[in-house]
């Protein structure tokens, strides 16, 4: 009998950079443009649905070239909201946006 382990998403806030990672990014990204609803830190998720989130906030994001500088007002200030947020918690963690000697 063959047992198959799978792997699930801890969470964004379980991450060990306190969300600050690409993962992370998509997953506030998602938020901002209405994929998931805010506070949704995708814990317990798959590789294939993280890969489907991808797909997701970068069709959301099509319309507004990618840039958050080309968001409608309301989404902007959304955008700013919560990436500003997620920065203060993570630094209240600890977490540095400073590059260390590998990096």
């Amino acid at each position: 009998m063959i047992h198959t382990r799978t792997h699930s998403y801890a969470g964004m806030d379980q991450e060990e950079n306190h969300g600050m990672t690409m993962t992370g990014r998509i997953i506030r990204d998602a938020w901002v443009l209405g994929v998931l609803p805010e506070g949704d830190t995708f814990a317990g998720k798959s590789a294939g649905d993280m890969q489907n989130l991808f797909e997701q906030v970068h069709q959301a994001w099509e319309p507004y070239g990618q840039l958050p500088s080309r968001l409608p007002p309301e989404l902007a200030q959304r955008h700013a909201r919560i990436h500003h947020e997620a920065v203060q918690r993570a630094k209240a963690a600890g977490w540095s946006a400073e590059l260390g000697d590998d990096d």
